[in-house]
């Protein structure tokens, strides 16, 4: 283990201990705010100095053991267990690296799911429908709600754009890094000459913003119109004012809600996307800065960056970011994005492992 990892779990290890006087001591127990936050330093610390002390337990144990190679009664039982000990040894050292990982604060949030057609008319909007149906089956998989928060749909049944509150723990972690361009080639249903177009959406995956969080929206920043919802929905949902429109004035960002045929469901459903819009815009900067020093592996998550290709002649997905290649397009549109998921989160990992370790 590199020095510099070992000199950060001591560390730990150290806090671990001071957080455990600090929690005993009766002005902690006196003011509930400080006991919460220790208590969660606490469950966070905990894991990874137990991971430490089993690393340094087991390498007392190879130390004793290497002792015993010059006592010729026991050199063949001292040899096995340095033979085992060294691969449980190396196996807690990239636990331990793993737990050093920075968490992503969002990573346990539910999501907004915006899906937009891009270049290909109708077939676009017809792939961003697949697009919904793809990761609504996965949240089905996952034990995830799916929730339409608005939806604008195409003559042919497709989807223009549409915006979906994906709820479900962890949910941001698994769709993080399905921002990005989105390209399909097939024959379309439209196509009478049998040849192969070429169109393409967009996906933004936002974390829901905490109400209580980060995202002060001022008022004063807020125009709010009402008017009467367009489309199907009935009724009652298209004689009544109830669809809203919220402009947030320094950024320009514009959301419209009109699924519901309550104007204050309708406000609050618009002012959730708007937060969470902000939100995403600060992690977008926040992630360019980044690329500035570093090209992450897994890609910027523009929603201009091509970063994925289904192919339905081929029946083959391909995700450009990390070069992955599968030949099972129909369980992937079905839901099965597992593969996919992990593969781009391990390739995440990897590349944090490398600054670690680079430390």
């Amino acid at each position: 283990m590199k020095a510099s990892i070992a000199q950060k779990l001591a560390q730990l290890a150290d806090r671990l201990e001071e957080v455990n006087h600090l929690l005993a001591s009766p002005e902690a127990t006196a003011k509930m705010e400080q006991f919460t936050r220790l208590s969660r330093e606490h469950a966070e610390l905990s894991p990874v100095v137990e991971l430490f002390q089993r690393f340094r337990q087991q390498e007392q144990d190879m130390q004793d053991a290497e002792n015993l190679l010059s006592d010729p009664e026991m050199a063949e039982f001292a040899a096995e267990e340095l033979r085992e000990g060294k691969l449980v040894l190396q196996a807690l050292e990239q636990d331990l690296q793993r737990a050093l990982l920075p968490k992503d604060p969002n990573d346990e949030r539910n999501v907004f799911l915006e899906i937009r057609a891009g270049t290909g008319g109708d077939e676009s909007a017809l792939f961003a429908a697949d697009l919904f149906r793809m990761y609504s089956r996965f949240a089905e998989r996952q034990r995830w709600q799916v929730e339409i928060v608005s939806a604008s749909e195409s003559d042919l049944g497709g989807y223009k754009e549409i915006i979906a509150r994906v709820i479900g723990f962890g949910a941001y972690s698994q769709l993080k890094f399905e921002s990005g361009g989105h390209r399909v080639q097939r024959v379309p249903a439209t196509e009478t000459q049998g040849r192969i177009h070429t169109s393409a959406c967009t996906v933004a995956i936002m974390a829901e913003a905490d109400e209580l969080a980060e995202v002060n929206l001022n008022p004063a920043d807020l125009r709010i119109d009402t008017f009467r919802a367009s489309g199907a929905g009935g009724q009652h949902i298209n004689k009544t004012d109830s669809a809203v429109r919220v402009t947030h004035l320094p950024t320009g960002i514009v959301v419209e809600c009109q699924d519901d045929r309550s104007q204050h469901k309708n406000k609050a459903r618009a002012l959730a996307v708007l937060a969470a819009r902000i939100q995403d815009r600060e992690v977008q900067a926040r992630q360019a800065a980044e690329a500035a020093t570093r090209k992450s592996l897994i890609g910027s998550g523009d929603r201009s960056e091509r970063i994925r290709t289904y192919n339905f002649p081929q029946g083959r997905v391909t995700d450009h970011r990390i070069n992955l290649t599968l030949y099972k397009i129909d369980a992937i549109m079905d839901g099965d994005l597992g593969e996919l998921t992990q593969a781009l989160i391990t390739e995440h990992q990897t590349e944090l492992l490398a600054e670690l370790g680079n430390d």
